[in-house]
């Protein structure tokens, strides 16, 4: 029998409380954890939890197994990470032998990204101790794990085929694993790893804990958690298949050739309203990715690309300058829509619309996280109505069609509401059926020449920040 806790306070009438809202009257210290964490999470600037942290902290320090839910950005990982800091700490050691350092946490993800910024909040977080963390992944050589994992490691974080590779080489050993972690089980099962997770979990000691969180909890996820979980209590604080309420949605109907100069007619009308124009943008191939990429860059946006097709290394370095703002757009197909966090990230332009609904959700989760405002912008033509019909009947919601904004004119001129006064609630839904004449040949626009600031980038938890 599953048991199921939610939050009741929500003020949205859907028995979930806000996505992003931290939970005021609770604190880090109020978890019972160590000294040594609570050190760790304080030097990260941060005190009180968000709802999935406050929800799942407990019953996991419980030894309950969970299903977790809650929008991307909300602080899925350290709902998680904190916990197994605290459970297997009782093994630290400060011991040089790899024999005293087994693994007793494994957390599988389905991306590299998602890999790394799960093993930075590990790392952050028990830096303090003398628990051992290190990630493994595929697209570089194995060498440098194979020692790091020789060396003894009691939290590991991997992405499916790379630690099956490190298993078939006898270096990574998993019968004393403890608890383990399904992170973004969904994406994982869309990927096609269900092999591969029965392959590992097979590995593991039945008489484990075990952890499945997620952004949406489709059919699938649940034979999966009826699979591998016992009893799991389920946690959702956001109400599923929805958006964080601190994204500001919007649709243009746009023509699919026109669509490269409406995404520097919304940059440049950003500029000019005194928003940032940093953006992901999101593409569906690797090859449009790229050529996008190049096309801004001609059209004077400093723009990067980042698809499968990349290396890790090449992934990381664009990262960086994206996180620096030596990049303003960053091009990007789905394999970036998880594992990306960047809390103040202010801007998501859907290029073209994802095939999967769902995968939609997780795009424009990349703004309005840890309880910052964003703007998801979705630039859709005819032959894409019926994927947006797809996504207003998974949210549940017709999505505001707008006209593009008006550059040439001067800013009391701007009829747009959405550029001219981003975020004000309310206002009439337009039909997404609305006349295709709005898709008319854009002219030219002007370069700016401004120079945008630096963007603030936060720690990984997805807490919030002390006043």
């Amino acid at each position: 029998m599953t048991n199921t806790a939610t939050d009741n306070n929500s003020s949205t009438g859907s028995g979930a409380a806000p996505a992003a809202s931290p939970t005021a009257t609770i604190t880090f210290a109020d978890f019972g954890l160590d000294p040594l964490i609570q050190k760790a999470v304080a030097e990260q600037g941060y005190n009180n939890p968000t709802p999935i942290q406050a929800q799942s902290i407990p019953h996991v320090l419980a030894g309950s197994d969970l299903m977790g839910a809650a929008q991307t950005g909300t602080g899925k990982t350290a709902a998680f990470v904190l916990p197994i800091i605290q459970k297997i700490l009782r093994h630290a050691s400060n011991s040089a032998s790899p024999a005293r350092h087994p693994i007793r946490a494994l957390v599988l993800t389905p991306t590299r990204e998602l890999a790394v910024q799960v093993a930075d909040n590990a790392a952050n977080y028990s830096k303090h101790t003398d628990l051992r963390t290190a990630v493994v992944y595929g697209g570089v050589d194995m060498k440098e794990q194979v020692q790091v994992l020789r060396n003894g490691v009691e939290i590991l974080i991997a992405t499916p085929g790379r630690l099956l590779d490190h298993i078939g080489s006898k270096v990574a050993n998993l019968s004393q694993v403890e608890l383990l972690v399904l992170d973004e089980a969904d994406r994982m099962l869309d990927m096609g790893f269900l092999p591969d997770l029965q392959r590992i979990i097979n590995l593991i000691p039945a008489q484990r804990q075990t952890l499945l969180f997620s952004a949406t909890f489709s059919p699938e996820i649940k034979k999966l958690a009826q699979s591998y979980l016992r009893s799991p209590v389920t946690v959702e604080v956001a109400r599923q298949n929805a958006a964080a309420d601190t994204v500001k949605q919007v649709v243009h109907l746009v023509n699919s050739m026109d669509k490269q100069r409406a995404i520097v007619k919304v940059l440049e009308n950003r500029t000019r309203q005194g928003l940032s124009r940093q953006c992901i943008i999101f593409t569906n191939s690797r090859l449009g990715c790229a050529k996008l990429a190049r096309a801004l860059e001609r059209d004077g946006i400093k723009a990067g690309a980042i698809h499968g097709d990349k290396s890790q290394g090449e992934r990381t370095l664009t990262l960086e300058a994206f996180k620096s703002g030596a990049i303003e757009a960053l091009v990007a197909t789905d394999v970036a829509a998880r594992g990306l966090d960047i809390p103040d990230m202010p801007c998501v332009i859907n290029h073209e619309l994802p095939f999967n609904a769902e995968d939609f959700i997780h795009r424009i989760g990349r703004t309005g996280r840890a309880g910052s405002k964003g703007d998801a912008i979705a630039l859709v033509d005819d032959s894409e109505k019926r994927l947006l019909d797809d996504i207003e009947k998974l949210m549940k919601r017709k999505l505001e069609v707008a006209p593009l904004p008006d550059v040439k004119s001067t800013p009391g001129q701007i009829t747009d509401p959405f550029f001219y006064k981003p975020y004000e609630p309310g206002g009439a839904l337009k039909s997404a059926n609305a006349d295709s004449a709005q898709a008319t040949q854009l002219p030219d626009v002007k370069k700016a020449g401004i120079t945008p600031a630096k963007p603030a980038v936060g720690a990984l938890l997805g807490g919030f920040k002390k006043k």
